[in-house]
């Protein structure tokens, strides 16, 4: 298992190496008050501790797809590693880092708002319609998918449709209160029942030797499905995702300091990224093979796997524990987002969210369309999701790309990983049913001739940017007078 050992060795360094890097590149202020200052409402701007906004952003980002990604991803072989670690360290973390510091320096902005800033008015109402869906669709996937768990736990003696409208009931409360009064009180617990249950079961694989294979560059998809772009569409959270772009601004709103930035983005992005790394090995070394794996995938989805693989490795009681782990993670990724769904909408018809009443007529609408697509077959609902996650990571990135380009910065950190999943996300749109179902050669001009077009798009917007002096953050000299 020397190829996982390292993988996850090469993470947390890459977390004091480059995470660093990109820290002092971006050049924090330590003495700039936050927005969790600056606008705080008693609602979603209130000051919270590093380990409280950690664990809370961890479990914020990471919904199942840290678990149920690599283990679809796991049938590509390790191949699956080299992603999760390049991915997570120079695109995914980078992602997260630079929309949680660009946000906390406007006031804890969204995305739309950032991407109307910094890639021009029409980008708001495109992206913000983006989000919107894609906050949507994440949130009825993880609505199902600890429902299912939960009806698996349970050996089918509960009825799925009562886990769904119990897990329904806690996402409305979660959303219309306070930060501070569920989110900011349970997800201590939860990240600490999340972070054990992952040990429990990376800590098994060492210890029962367990045949986890060696780094390759082969594809052992039992289907043969082309490892460029699926993979990239397969394993998102864990390596590279859009949804967290939309949670970070969360957490901006709640961060007491900028130095706080590292360790609450790039770090739990880092964190994730040994989760995906746990469990894409072992879907690979407990199943026999790719094809025993794709088997049980077919007979039981990921579900299968994680309860299986918990209950081999931890035992029935350290099992259970394992399980519930992992239904933690989409449960207290669908609260916040429902929860940034609220906040998006409200910032974008400019709606202050004080009152119970403003909040509650935006989340209500919100929740009774959730409940119409979970009707939808899921892995329909998470093949579009995987799309328009990956869509909604390349905006953020450019928008890195644009705030460096406009400060005079290395923007090549962010414009590189930007541009290579532009290419694959317009070849996936191309080649696959969901999209246009264009043949594979033909989906690959397309995406390499739509992304040269949109890299020329950005220099010239880049360019204009830079020469108009847009300004990189807001003005908050008088805040405290004001106050």
């Amino acid at each position: 298992m020397y190829t996982f050992l390292a993988g996850i060795a090469l993470l947390i360094i890459g977390y004091f190496t480059y995470g660093k890097f990109i820290e002092k590149l971006f050049g924090v202020k330590q003495e700039r008050a936050t927005p969790a200052y600056v606008n705080a409402d008693g609602v979603d701007y209130i000051p919270m501790s590093t380990a409280k906004n950690s664990f809370i952003q961890l479990l914020n980002i990471a919904g199942t797809g840290p678990v149920f990604g690599p283990i679809m991803g796991a049938l590509y072989g390790p191949a699956a590693f080299i992603w999760i670690v390049v991915g997570c360290i120079f695109a995914g973390a980078v992602h997260d880092y630079l929309t949680g510091m660009i946000s906390i320096r406007n006031r804890g902005a969204h995305l739309p708002e950032l991407a109307s800033k910094f890639l021009g008015k029409v980008m708001k109402h495109i992206v913000n319609a983006f989000a919107v869906l894609l906050l949507l669709l994440v949130g009825t996937v993880f609505v199902s998918t600890p429902a299912s768990l939960l009806h698996l736990l349970t050996e089918g003696s509960v009825a799925v449709w009562i886990f769904i409208a119990a897990i329904f009931v806690y996402y409305i409360v979660a959303t219309l209160l306070p930060v501070d009064k569920i989110i900011g009180r349970l997800y201590p617990y939860f990240g600490a029942l999340l972070l054990l249950s992952a040990l429990g079961v990376g800590v098994g694989l060492v210890v029962t030797g367990a045949p986890i294979p060696e780094l390759s560059l082969q594809n052992f998809h039992p289907d043969h499905a082309p490892i460029f772009p699926l993979l990239f569409f397969t394993i998102t959270c864990g390596a590279l995702s859009g949804f967290h772009a939309t949670q970070t601004p969360i957490i901006s709103r709640t961060t007491k300091k900028e130095k706080e930035g590292r360790k609450i983005f790039y770090g739990m992005m880092i964190a994730e990224g040994i989760i995906a790394m746990i469990w894409a090995a072992a879907a690979m070394s407990m199943f026999d093979g790719y094809q025993g794996l794709s088997d049980i995938l077919a007979a039981g989805g990921p579900g299968a796997i994680v309860s299986e693989s918990s209950t081999v490795l931890l035992g029935a009681i350290g099992g259970t524990l394992a399980v519930l782990g992992v239904i933690v993670l989409p449960i207290t990724s669908g609260d916040t987002a429902f929860r940034s769904a609220r906040m998006i909408i409200a910032d974008y018809l400019k709606i202050a969210q004080k009152k119970l009443s403003s909040r509650l007529w935006i989340a209500l609408p919100l929740f009774a369309i959730s409940v119409v697509l979970t009707q939808i077959d899921f892995n329909i609902l998470w093949r579009y999701f995987s799309w328009a996650n990956q869509a909604t990571a390349v905006i953020a990135l450019f928008v890195g790309a644009m705030y460096l380009y406009i400060a005079k910065k290395n923007y090549f950190v962010s414009l590189i990983p930007g541009t290579f999943m532009l290419v694959m996300v317009i070849t996936y749109i191309l080649s696959q049913q969901i999209g246009f179902g264009l043949p594979m050669n033909v989906a690959w001009a397309g995406g390499v001739i739509g992304t040269i077009i949109l890299l020329v798009l950005f220099f010239k917007a880049a360019k204009k940017a830079r020469a108009n002096n847009v300004p990189l953050e807001e003005d908050i000299s008088n805040w405290d007078s004001a106050a």
